[in-house]
């Protein structure tokens, strides 16, 4: 399999894909190992994890070039994500006693009612590429934590990346056959959803969760999908810092080339201060530095897959053919790698693509709206559920909004944000299930009911 550099197209290396057989034999050694890790006490795990997140900091200029290599994004969003990846391994290594211990319910006349939180076995992580340390690390932290064996599979655009992964973990002390890399692209991932695994874990779009929620069905297990999102932003006429609120949302929609999950995908804005909005947005995203991403200063690097190119492509079209008006931007960058220039659309509807289907890349549509009734609307009118964000100076009015909003995370004045000590779920074809906070450690445990009478 050629690992491919997205800003110069450029073969960065050969690897050698798994078969069928190489993931039978470690999906074995996995298997026969899981219970010698799960009697490795949780105050032991837990140093073992945290030494993987010393690790990472000492060899985080080497990890951060090679994520830019391969997935594109600028050098400096590479060592923010690194960083970030490390508060959310400090986070979970923290709570992982307290929340995976066994908890004593009742005690009443010799009576002791308890939950003990056993591992799920051996699970199987299929990861993304667009934040290979963050969205992995939401998985495979924590199911080692509890006690699992994972097979990870990182994205075949962030399979480098995946293997520093793994020899980071190993050096700081998770047995050889507790954690496994499968190595490949969609065909590996098929041969996956073929084997005996205790749990599935997916991270990518929602046609290819749906795709494997329905395959492993039949299994009975636990499967957990984070899919995408259209993800919503509302800013009201009470906002008193229009500038700061453009450069902050802008930053919120493009961030990472807007190759996120959780990035502001479609905005709409009051009428009262929608003009003064809409020219401060453009003059922020005229401002940035588009090139290669390992050189200083750039905040536009290339997008990670050159089919989005098209993808964008044909939404700006049918946009324009609607009626938008293209504010900035709206082509492929011409130069070698898959650039595409930061684009804003003013005049959209919902009759337009841009307004309803992931976009994943740097285009975003401005909407007027009239009043918070109709922005709700707008808001609403979607079949994904992953985040939305409103921008006020009145804390009960936005929360009024986002309390009508079918999300799994809220905003006010603050977007495109993730915790580790709060849930990251989404609902409808964002997806199901929940990663981070305590809900994300027991995700990886099936709970057990002891009745123990003296």
């Amino acid at each position: 399999m050629q690992i491919i550099n997205p800003a110069t197209e450029e073969i960065i290396k050969e690897v050698k894909e798994d078969t069928k057989e190489s993931l039978f034999e470690k999906l074995e050694l996995l298997r026969g190992n899981q219970p010698e890790w799960q009697k490795v006490p949780i105050a032991e795990r837990v140093k073992v994890l945290k030494k993987f997140s010393d690790l990472i900091e000492k060899n985080i200029e080497d990890l951060a070039l090679t994520l830019t290599t391969e997935v594109g994004k600028p050098l400096q969003q590479s060592r923010n994500e690194i960083n970030g990846a490390r508060k959310r391994i400090k986070w979970l290594a923290e709570n992982a006693e307290k929340y995976l211990s066994a908890e004593t319910m009742t005690f009443e006349e010799g009576m002791e009612e308890k939950i003990v939180y056993e591992p799920l076995g051996v699970v199987c992580n299929i990861s993304a590429w667009n934040y290979p340390y963050l969205v992995g690390i939401n998985v495979f932290v924590p199911a080692l934590l509890a006690g699992n064996a994972v097979m990870y599979k990182p994205s075949e655009y962030a399979t480098l990346t995946g293997l520093k992964i793994e020899k980071l973990l190993k050096e700081a002390g998770v047995p050889e056959k507790s954690f496994q890399v499968a190595v490949g692209g969609r065909e590996v991932g098929e041969q996956l959803l073929d084997l005996p695994f205790d749990g599935y874990f997916f991270t990518g779009s929602y046609k290819t969760g749906k795709y494997i929620y329905e395959r492993v069905a039949p299994k009975m297990v636990v499967c957990q999908c984070e899919l995408g999102g259209k993800d919503p932003l509302y800013v009201a006429d009470d906002i008193t810092d229009i500038k700061a609120v453009a450069a902050g949302t802008a930053d919120g929609a493009f961030y990472n080339n807007g190759q996120s999950c959780c990035a502001v995908e479609r905005i709409y804005i009051h009428e009262k201060v929608y003009d003064k909005y809409v020219e401060e947005f453009t003059k922020e995203v005229n401002s940035w530095k588009v090139g290669l991403p390992t050189e200083e200063g750039i905040y536009i690097g290339p997008l990670t897959r050159k089919g989005q190119i098209d993808l964008l492509t044909q939404q700006i079209e049918d946009a324009l053919r609607q009626g938008a008006t293209l504010e900035t931007g709206g082509k492929r960058i011409d130069r070698g790698g898959y650039y595409f220039e930061p684009t804003v659309l003013t005049n959209v509807n919902h009759d337009m693509a841009v307004m309803k289907d992931e976009s994943f890349g740097p285009v975003i549509g401005i909407m007027k709206v009239q009043n918070d009734e109709e922005a709700i609307r707008f808001m609403q009118d979607t079949e994904y559920g992953l985040t939305a964000a409103v921008y006020s100076s009145d804390k009960a009015r936005a929360e009024k909004i986002l309390e009508q909003i079918n999300a799994g995370t809220g905003y006010w004045n603050c977007c495109d944000r993730v915790s580790p000590a709060l849930p990251w779920s989404g609902r409808k074809h964002s997806g199901f299930g929940a990663t981070l906070s305590h809900t994300g450690l027991r995700t990886f445990t099936k709970p057990k009911a002891f009745h123990l009478r003296s």
